[in-house]
């Protein structure tokens, strides 16, 4: 075929605990990651030429080298200069359907769309793990996208271990379009006030990665424990973005007093979701949430949980 097309799901964050300091300069993480519904739509087509292009009517969608699903096709290109030379260069479509800035791994998903597309649209039979290896030298959740389900992620995010699907839960998002939150400066401030609390040692690191891959969150998973699932809702990240951004801290507040499963921000912020047990409750979340706000700034989506990573669709 000359054209995949390829639906890319968002991801929350059940759980983010910052360990410590990695050596690379990262941070040393643990995370339960979770793929939901809320998708964008990325189709790739050989367009005959040696270009590589990108096409989306988002307004905040570069389109330039700093898109990272454009990046994604050009790490391929290099990988497979063979593939590449036979084949050729693609345009690449993004129709943009998950909020930009939003910490839900907008830019990750459709860059991991592209790692798929090209596979298949080369013929290359890549392994996910090998896609995976390479969407790690990108970014640190595009390995995650390209799986998706629900996932354990330590390192920096992009080692991965599966856990059960978690099925039938629903989940409402909130987040200002106008509002971004720069994902380097609150990784930089949580480090300048909280770095006292971190694990030095390797051992002990070690051991707190076992602590967590055993522990109640993901047993709870496990069991399909609901419940326990929104009650142990966890993000480090909180003590940072909430005191800064006061809009945040209020939705999040607003939706955890329609008292949900669990409510809480969403990776480094600022989009703030809402577990529910039903669709009706998170759209009469929805409703409550928007007669509190009603300004026309802050968007809301209803959504639920998904198995799915990338996945192909129809042209």
């Amino acid at each position: 075929m000359r054209a995949y097309s390829l639906i890319a799901p968002a991801k929350i964050n059940l759980y983010l605990e910052i360990l410590g300091d990695r050596p690379d300069g990262y941070h040393e993480l643990v995370m339960v990651m979770q793929s939901i519904a809320l998708a964008d739509q990325v189709t790739v087509h050989l367009n005959g030429t040696d270009r590589i292009q990108v096409a989306c009517e988002h307004p905040e969608v570069p389109l330039d080298h700093t898109n990272l699903a454009y990046r994604a096709a050009m790490l391929m290109a290099e990988c497979y200069p063979e593939a590449y030379q036979q084949y050729g260069g693609v345009d690449i479509r993004i129709e943009k359907h998950i909020p930009v800035g939003a910490g839900l791994a907008g830019g990750s998903t459709d860059a991991a769309a592209v790692l798929v597309g090209l596979d298949l649209i080369w013929g290359l039979g890549a392994t996910e793990g090998e896609l995976q290896e390479l969407g790690a030298r990108l970014g640190s959740d595009i390995p995650f996208c390209v799986s998706g389900g629900t996932a354990i992620a330590t390192g920096r995010g992009e080692a991965l271990s599966p856990l059960p699907d978690l099925d039938g839960l629903s989940v409402v998002l909130g987040k200002y379009r106008s509002l971004s939150v720069s994902t380097p400066w609150v990784y930089k401030t949580y480090r300048q006030q909280f770095e006292q609390t971190y694990i030095r040692e390797g051992d002990r690191l070690q051991h707190r990665r076992q602590e967590l891959q055993s522990g109640a969150m993901v047993t709870a998973i496990s069991q399909g424990d609901r419940p326990t699932i929104g009650h142990l809702l966890h993000n480090n990240l909180e003590k940072v973005v909430l005191p800064a951004y006061p809009a945040v801290a209020a939705l999040k507040a607003a939706m955890q007093a329609c008292n949900p499963l669990g409510c809480m921000m969403s990776g480094s912020g600022p989009t703030v979701f809402a577990l529910t047990e039903t669709p009706e409750q998170a759209e009469q979340i929805q409703v409550t949430v928007r007669e509190a706000f009603p300004d026309p700034d802050l968007q809301l989506w209803v959504t639920s949980l998904s198995r799915s990573g990338i996945q192909m669709t129809q042209l």
